[in-house]
């Protein structure tokens, strides 16, 4: 028996990747935007599991009163920092608007808070800082927290 070489075809040469065409930064705004929506979900969801055996008549004032808790703990100036500062920052201020939202669905008397919350994340998704315009928005739905 003879022994005859095996024949392989050439590879062809691979082809360059094409061009993106993301602008620059889009990503870590899309991660971030993300991130935010489950960052607030995740410490929504975690509150609503977390039932002491509290009634569900209280359930939306207890929902408002969270949410004030979460903004008096907010600190716009850390939103964005790298690290725990950050992440608390970011969730903090997701699950404000989480949280104000669950508490207008129950009781129409929240909706002020929920609607300042909601033009505040909607602001601050435009423009990505926190404007005068984001400020005013944040401190009326604080105003509404000393309400309740």
């Amino acid at each position: 028996m003879s022994s005859q070489p095996q024949y392989s075809a050439p590879l062809p040469p691979a082809s360059p990747a094409p061009a993106s065409s993301r602008r620059p930064g889009v990503v870590p705004v899309v991660a971030l935007m993300a991130g935010l929506l489950v960052g607030g979900g995740a410490v929504g969801a975690a509150w609503a599991l977390s039932d002491d055996g509290r009634s569900t008549a209280n359930a939306p004032a207890d929902d408002a009163r969270d949410a004030c808790r979460a903004l008096s703990g907010f600190d716009e100036s850390k939103y964005g920092a790298k690290g725990p500062e950050g992440d608390i920052a970011l969730n903090r201020f997701a699950a404000a608007g989480v949280l104000s939202a669950s508490a207008a669905a129950g009781d129409k008397r929240y909706e002020p808070l929920a609607e300042s919350v909601r033009r505040a994340q909607a602001l601050h998704a435009q423009t990505f800082d926190f404007g005068k315009e984001v400020k005013e928005e944040l401190a009326k739905a604080r105003d509404a927290c000393g309400d309740l």
